[in-house]
């Protein structure tokens, strides 16, 4: 009964970490990277397709990225698709590819990514600590109908809190380097 509460909540608390990484992926630091595209569509079809279904998107330098679609007819939705979002990118096509020239951080736009950097950071170690109360509610319902002793209730509370800082640690190393590569001129 302890050993499985402190295997679930050690996968539950990996997943919250593994969330954090990628939203961070998500987040533009200056340099150029395919996740930057992720949360884009692109009508397909007469369907909403994220951009890496239907296109290979490289980056091929430091600052610009690269996307190639499938099919030469959907340059222009890809085109429109990347205007349209929110990243603040300007893309140009030479008829075969699309090329998302990556611009510098204005030192603003850098601490507003830090602020959403932290939120995400944030947000994670509030769900590690939710993994944590739900495992420690589930640990003090064994003890109270007797399933396990009272020191092995301590004990196992003990483990998860040991578990929980742990993962707060991960989050918190996550977001300091997320950090630095935000910062970085």
């Amino acid at each position: 009964m302890i050993e499985e509460t402190k295997t679930d909540a050690k996968k539950k608390m990996e997943l919250a970490v593994d969330s954090v990484r990628h939203e961070f992926t998500k987040l533009r630091t200056g340099k150029a990277s395919p996740a930057l595209l992720d949360g884009i569509q692109v009508e397909y079809y007469g369907s909403k397709m994220p951009i890496k279904q239907v296109a290979n998107i490289s980056a091929p330098e430091p600052r610009l990225l690269v996307v190639q679609p499938w099919e030469k007819r959907l340059i222009g939705d890809i085109e429109k698709a990347i205007l349209k979002s929110d990243l603040g990118l300007n893309p140009t096509n030479d008829g075969i590819v699309v090329r998302i020239p990556i611009p510098q951080l204005t030192e603003e736009r850098r601490q507003g990514l830090v602020k959403i950097a932290k939120k995400v950071g944030e947000d994670g170690k509030i769900s590690v600590r939710n993994i944590r109360r739900d495992a420690n509610e589930k640990l003090k319902k064994a003890e109270k109908s007797h399933e396990i002793s009272e020191d092995n209730f301590h004990d196992a509370q003990n483990d998860i809190q040991k578990l929980t800082d742990d993962y707060v640690k991960k989050i918190d190393d996550l977001l300091s380097i997320k950090e630095k590569e935000i910062m970085e001129i």
